[in-house]
């Protein structure tokens, strides 16, 4: 699976993945600092990247029918770094990316 992450996550699981071998972009990689949601979500489904966030207001993009190509959402505020990681890589050996689109899985 191939992954992007919103600029509220941290680059630690970034870095993280990549040491693991999973494809993964950050905002700043797809010079998207500072670019809507929306934005956000047109690179990553033309990509084929599933979304990492935690930001509600892409919850609200997929509830309201906004195609996408995934997202999983992480509470950065409850769980660790280490956490997030785990089920990402969990993810990641469990779902193809087919599995994902227009679908959002809770971490």
């Amino acid at each position: 699976m191939r992954f992007h992450l919103d600029e509220q996550m941290d680059h630690a699981i970034a870095t993280a993945l990549r040491l693991r071998g999973i494809d993964v972009t950050t905002t700043e990689d797809a010079s998207l600092t500072s670019a809507s949601d929306i934005r956000h979500i047109e690179f990553a489904r033309g990509d084929d990247r599933v979304i990492i966030t935690d930001d509600t207001d892409f919850l609200v993009h997929a509830n309201a029918g906004v195609p996408h190509a995934g997202i999983i959402f992480c509470r950065r505020t409850i769980r660790t770094l280490g956490q997030i990681i785990e089920f990402l890589v969990l993810a990641d050996a469990c779902l193809s990316q087919e599995d994902m689109r227009d679908k959002v899985e809770y971490c």
